[in-house]
């Protein structure tokens, strides 16, 4: 389904109240201590009310946060005394006496009658400024806007949804449209003829776009190391078998886990688990190999431990992976085809059904920047880990040139590490981790290369063979 950031008449309504709904829940978690969120829901609705009636409404999600936020950052006024009563008498000149001379009373209704004229002229200028927060016109949309159409990793929908992203990008003259779809999905089954551009989760995927269509630039602009997402019971339960490593964070031994998977032992069959005793395999959840970067960065780093931990290279190191980790997929059962459902799943679901689910880092991060994790849950590195580079391959100059505010923008680039990704600047990363108190690993290790593009497409080739 098409994701359009500056949607059609009929459609406005429902966007522009989805993002105020989001607006709320995010201003609610950022100002949660000081403001209750019921406060805060009042405060975006009186807010909005402000804004009735115009016909212009794309950037209203981003006023009234920008009214909100004043309000909100605003010290409370206490000022207990008595204001000081006017003096009805109004008077026009003194005389050698000292004495005032006042209005004769037949004149007095003329001056009161003026008077209320300028109190409801002064009361819509003030009532005009409050309305236009920062002095800027309600209907300050560029007067031109460029658009730009890609297809785009589903973790990174939020972002491009984000009211401040979208504004950020149009204030360079870019209204951006996106449809989300697996990285894998896009570099192979996508017809790319309908977008300016492309931005896949991995240098793989973008790479055989790259080949595909005889392009040789793209851009980097962020990337997110892969990670396990799990609960307290289930990280102690797999500390005590070995598998999980008790440092800070905890890290999660592939080959460990490797070894036990092979074996097909099942959670029931750990020694003294009552936390989770059911008869199900132990087995990390990931997204489907043959659509999803996500599965084939869990296959690289799997590959890679099966490989006596060195890059897979060649036809024989690539059939001796396979035929020790396609199992690690093809026991699981249905898979989805990109990232962002199975780890839904594990923020609303609770362990029972996914109590280990692969995914980027920076989808962990996103989720705790809006309060949506909880106190049982835990992310894990794996040990080793990969890296997803997410990767914009432009397919025209109006892709180009996004590729290059994406990469180079600095309020770009902070809105992304304040969605979880790391950009080139570490730094932006490590102080929203620290604003938001998220144990994260700064600096990354234990990283392996990916294998080859070539590698890669042969060892996903093999464990798709596998399911049937």
């Amino acid at each position: 389904m098409l994701v359009a950031v500056h949607v059609a008449v009929e459609d406005r309504a429902a966007k522009e109240e989805k993002a105020l709904r989001q607006l709320t829940d995010r201003l609610a978690g950022t100002y949660g201590d000081t403001h209750s969120a019921d406060c805060v829901e009042a405060m975006v609705d009186a807010a909005r009310q402000r804004f009735d009636g115009h016909r212009i409404r794309d950037f209203i999600p981003i006023l009234v946060e920008r009214i909100v936020r004043r309000e909100l950052e605003q010290p409370p006024v206490k000022n207990n005394s008595p204001q000081p009563q006017p003096d009805l008498r109004l008077p026009l000149k003194e005389t050698d006496s000292d004495a005032p001379t006042f209005i004769p009373a037949d004149r007095k209704r003329i001056v009161w009658i003026a008077a209320a004229v300028m109190t409801v002229v002064l009361a819509s200028v003030v009532a005009l400024v409050v309305r236009q927060p920062d002095s800027e016109p309600i209907a300050a949309a560029p007067m031109s806007l460029t658009t730009v159409r890609g297809v785009v990793g589903s973790e990174k929908m939020s972002f491009f949804e984000d009211p401040r992203v979208i504004d950020a990008l149009a204030k360079h003259g870019l209204k951006i449209e996106v449809e989300p779809a697996g990285s894998r999905q896009i570099s192979t089954t996508v017809d790319l003829a309908e977008y300016d551009f492309a931005f896949p989760s991995s240098a793989a995927a973008a790479e055989r776009i790259q080949r595909a269509g005889n392009i040789t630039a793209k851009y980097t602009p962020f990337s997110s190391p892969m990670a396990i997402a799990t609960f307290r019971p289930i990280a102690d339960l797999l500390t005590q078998a070995g598998i999980v490593k008790p440092t800070t964070p905890p890290t999660f031994d592939m080959e460990a886990y490797l070894a036990l998977a092979e074996k097909g032992t099942q959670w029931d069959a750990l020694p003294g688990n009552t936390t989770y005793p059911v008869r199900k395999n132990i087995l990390v959840a990931t997204t489907d190999p043959r659509t999803s970067n996500s599965a084939a960065m869990y296959l690289s780093v799997a590959a890679y431990v099966a490989n006596d931990n060195t890059i897979v290279r060649g036809r024989t190191a690539e059939d001796h992976a396979v035929s020790r980790v396609s199992r690690l997929f093809t026991r699981q059962g249905y898979t989805e085809s990109s990232s962002d459902a199975p780890f839904k799943d594990y923020l609303a679901n609770g362990m029972g059904p996914t109590p280990l689910v692969w995914i980027y880092e920076s989808q962990y991060m996103a989720a705790a920047i809006a309060n949506q994790i909880k106190s049982d849950m835990v992310l894990l590195y794996p040990s080793p880990t990969v890296l997803s580079q997410h990767t914009v391959v432009p397919l025209d100059d109006s892709g180009d040139r996004l590729g290059k505010l994406l990469t180079t923008d600095p309020d770009l680039q902070r809105l992304a590490a304040e969605h979880g990704f790391r950009p080139a600047d570490q730094s932006l990363f490590t102080t929203v981790a620290a604003q938001h108190q998220i144990p994260v690993t700064p600096t990354l290790i234990d990283i392996v290369d990916p294998p080859t593009y070539d590698t890669l497409e042969h060892l996903l080739d093999g464990v798709a063979a596998s399911y049937n």
